[in-house]
């Protein structure tokens, strides 16, 4: 979950300012979490919340936690469509392929226990506003490349699972440098990033590589370095700095799944 909000933070400032390389300062003072963090931080509530009940009524609870941070957060950066959703008394899917339903998706991946509870928890926080099947795509895809990296699956195997149920991941680096865009869907969005995560070298290098290919760079980073921290771990300096950016209410609601620097989510 860390490390989609690491690569919310540094991607914050790339988004509409693509730098198109990897050297490039991590952390300075115009960084900030975005509408990224604050909804991850809300799936993740809504699973802590019904887990005892084996997720029973978990999309309920993530509309609630959603609408709950929404509010607490109503600047972070939302979609106007998805911020009216926060706002409405009775919020409905509205067909969205957008790739907000890949960026807040990562705690799932934590919870589950099989492939299949991986794909029913994915969906069940999704289809509450992302019920386009690209929408619901992009989330599943991106939970269980995560998944698959915390249970110790190998790149090669990643890249198989995902190329014969979701995406091509036939890209070049330089190519990609040069010519992607801005792209706020799930198609154009999660294959790239899980690309990015599978040339990196370690986890820094994900997120360097991500922010060099530009995008949405917020966005991008928080799918990608959430499969490098299920694969890599988060490095402590990296860890360290990226919780400073958090205002006091996401660190405390952070300090509820994360024990010591040990980058391990407690559900």
């Amino acid at each position: 979950m860390l490390g989609a909000i690491v690569g919310d933070i540094v991607g914050s400032i790339y988004e509409f300012n693509n730098i198109r390389r990897k050297n490039f300062r991590l952390f300075n003072p115009y960084c900030h979490f975005t509408d990224d963090s604050v909804m991850t931080f809300a799936v993740a509530e809504a699973l802590r919340k019904t887990k005892n009940k084996n997720f029973k009524n978990l999309g309920k609870q993530a509309i609630k936690e959603m609408q709950k941070f929404g509010k607490l957060y109503p600047y972070a950066g939302y979609g106007n469509t998805f911020r009216n959703w926060l706002k409405d008394k009775n919020p409905q899917p509205y067909g969205s392929y957008g790739n907000g339903s890949a960026m807040r998706v990562s705690p799932v991946a934590y919870c589950a226990k099989s492939l299949e509870e991986v794909k029913s928890l994915s969906k069940a926080v999704t289809i509450v506003s992302h019920n386009h099947t690209e929408g619901i795509k992009g989330a599943e895809a991106t939970a269980i490349a995560i998944w698959m990296a915390l249970n110790k699956h190998s790149k090669e195997e990643m890249r198989k699972y995902i190329e014969k149920n979701y995406y091509k991941l036939t890209f070049d680096y330089e190519e990609l440098k040069q010519k992607y865009y801005f792209n706020e869907t799930c198609q154009n969005t999660v294959p790239q990033a899980i690309y990015c995560f599978l040339i990196s070298n370690d986890f820094e290098d994900c997120l360097r590589t991500s922010v060099s290919i530009g995008g949405d760079t917020d966005t991008l980073c928080a799918i990608s370095c959430a499969i490098a921290e299920a694969y890599y771990g988060i490095p402590e300096r990296i860890h360290n700095s990226a919780v400073g950016y958090l205002d006091k209410k996401l660190t405390k609601i952070y300090n509820k799944y994360y024990k010591s620097s040990t980058n391990r989510t407690d559900f």
